[in-house]
């Protein structure tokens, strides 16, 4: 006898075998038990969840004559009359199937309904069963239409479909529909655990747990990669045949490259990726696998209870919770969107594992501000004071010029006592920031280039009442900057770069966006309010710059509110351009006359200033 594939062997031939639709079991079995029998149903649902499997027994159950001949109609076929073995077997009279993903036509559809007007020959009702219905011309659903509302008494369809967004509005109003739904990892890998053990192969738990997950929901799908998987190994299936045979990465990779990307460690998520290629593992398979990972972690540290509910016997359980408590919630939700993202970006590139690698380190390189990292360039967090360092002293002729810093960071700004109270010029008791003094002066008898007199200012947001009562049409006035002695130089600096065309993209916002604090005959201090601009390659490139015009600095970069740049500058030119340009429309005379005369009103944010 020939062999017999699992997913056909174990197919479920009565109600109570079918695994994970307890609702459309449900309400079938109260419809045939109480006898309330629509003439037409569809079943709906992706592939291998069960849609053909139900369209039989449903045929089983209207035609069952019972062990003893005398059955009617029931919810729980006998399986052994002669209805329900013919049923089984395919070769029932009154069970007709068509596959409309090959039988399209109206001609198909109208040769099947030919066999509408005769009764049925061997069973009680006939049952036509029409697979992939939405393949169907529209022709083929219009000349079904008739038929399918008001069909005999002993004619019930059958349709299934997988898309049944392209089945006609008038074929779905005609019948009761049935979504199937694909089948949990946890429901798929208990029935495997059944059919193996019915089986008698041995199976470890973590080879069913990669197969359940493989399957996506699809019952016949595990089967079938249980058929593979079992071939493959040979008569049993192992954790690490199986690994190899879907081509599924080791969760030890991926664990590594989540707790080095916890730690800001680069180098280990290059020599993770390396070792993956070298033993020919797929990249998509360990995006997918981390996917799964950080969505666990991301339960786990919304939920901090839900560990204890975890599966024990998953031994991997310990470290990821390790990981939960390692990698911040914010991170952990950013690495989760990009490795999600990051799957569509692998046929792009010419080589999938540096698409990896790049998707891996863009973490790194966009670690939400304030995040500990192992990277020099990233500020870390500090619970105590930083201690203030003086201006860059200006170097004596006399003296040698003191080297510069390999690695100039930004100087952190003392917070405010907390014994201290707060002024006037402090800002609106409501603002939430954090204030930020700016470096005090040098002792006396310390020489500097230039003293550079800097004021603290702090914007305060509208308050609820007053954003109510502003017109959400009206621009919004932005803040004049507040003039510095090296803003000026600066800004005309910047202008001079961006008209040349010698900074572009990321070099002209951080020339734009900063603001010069102080400067000597070596180093320049600039400021910014961004991290993300204070990045090394930007700052080298805007000291390149600068040298082309004359100015051989090196620049040091710090995190702080800037009150006076190149773009804030622009800005309060282009409100004020915006300010006189509404002046002059408002009191233009006849514009004044036609709202006096004719009730006319300039539409709010209508009028904009062109360049002079």
């Amino acid at each position: 006898m020939s062999y017999v594939v699992l997913a056909r062997k174990y197919r479920p031939r009565r109600f109570t075998e079918m695994v994970g639709q307890q609702h459309v079991v449900q309400a079938l079995s109260n419809a045939l038990t109480t006898q309330r029998l629509h003439h037409a149903y569809l079943f709906t649902g992706t592939r291998g969840v069960g849609k053909t499997t139900v369209s039989r027994i449903l045929a089983k159950s209207l035609n069952c004559l019972g062990a003893d001949g005398q059955g009617g109609i029931t919810a729980e076929p006998c399986g052994v009359c002669q209805a329900c073995t013919d049923i089984d077997a395919g070769r029932f009279v009154d069970y007709t199937e068509l596959d409309a993903a090959s039988n399209r036509g109206v001609d198909e559809v109208q040769s099947l309904l030919e066999q509408a007007v005769y009764k049925p020959v061997q069973g009680r009702f006939k049952v036509f069963m029409i697979d992939e219905v939405h393949m169907l011309t529209g022709h083929a659903f219009n000349a079904m239409l008739k038929t399918l509302e008001e069909p005999p008494e002993y004619l019930k369809f059958v349709l299934a479909t997988t898309d049944p967004q392209k089945v006609p509005v008038t074929v779905l109003s005609r019948c009761l529909q049935f979504n199937l739904r694909p089948m949990a990892p946890e429901t798929v890998l208990e029935h495997l655990g059944q059919v193996l053990a019915a089986e008698n192969v041995p199976a470890e738990p973590q080879a069913l747990r990669l197969l359940s997950r493989a399957a996506r929901g699809s019952m016949r799908d595990a089967l079938s990669l249980t058929d593979q998987a079992i071939a493959f190994g040979g008569g049993q299936l192992q954790e690490a045949t199986v690994r190899q045979m879907l081509g599924a990465v080791d969760r030890s990779h991926v664990l590594r490259l989540i707790d080095a990307l916890a730690r800001g460690d680069g180098a280990a998520v290059v020599d993770t990726v390396d070792a993956l290629r070298v033993n020919g593992l797929n990249a998509a398979s360990t995006l997918e696998e981390m996917t799964s990972l950080l969505q666990r972690m991301a339960v786990l540290q919304a939920v901090p209870g839900r560990a204890a509910l975890e599966a024990s016997d998953d031994p991997d359980q310990p470290e990821i919770v390790r990981l939960a408590h390692a990698l911040p919630a914010d991170e952990t939700q950013l690495l989760y969107s990009l490795c999600l993202h990051g799957r569509g970006e692998l046929g792009l590139a010419p080589d999938e594992y540096a698409a990896l690698t790049m998707v891996l380190l863009r973490l790194l390189a966009f670690k939400p501000a304030g995040a500990v990292s192992a990277s020099p360039e990233k500020k870390t967090l500090k619970t105590g004071p930083e201690p203030v360092a003086a201006p860059v002293p200006a170097p004596k002729a006399a003296e040698p010029k003191a080297a510069a810093p390999q690695n100039p960071v930004a100087v952190a700004a003392p917070q405010r006592p907390v014994s201290e109270e707060p002024t006037d010029a402090d800002g609106p008791p409501w603002v939430d920031e954090p204030d930020e003094s700016l470096p005090e002066p040098p002792e006396e008898g310390v020489q500097t280039s230039r003293r550079v007199v800097e004021i603290p200012v702090r914007e305060a947001s509208l308050s609820p009442r007053v954003e109510q009562m502003r017109d959400p049409s009206e621009p919004v006035r932005l803040p004049e900057p507040v003039v510095t002695p090296e803003g000026d130089f600066w800004f005309a600096l910047v202008q001079q770069m961006v008209k040349a065309e010698v900074v572009t993209a990321l070099v002209r916002e951080l020339a734009l966006q900063s603001q010069l604090v102080a400067r000597d005959a070596g180093q320049w201090l600039l400021r910014v309010e961004r991290e993300s601009l204070n990045q090394a390659s930007t700052r080298e490139r805007l000291s390149t710059a600068l040298q082309s015009q004359g100015h051989a600095v090196r620049l040091a970069v710090e995190i702080g509110p800037v009150i006076d740049s190149a773009s804030l500058r622009l800005a309060a030119e282009a409100n004020r351009r915006q300010r006189e340009a509404e002046r002059i429309i408002h009191d233009d005379p006849m514009v004044q006359a036609m709202m006096r005369d004719f009730g006319g009103r300039i539409v709010p944010g209508s009028l904009r200033a062109t360049e002079a």
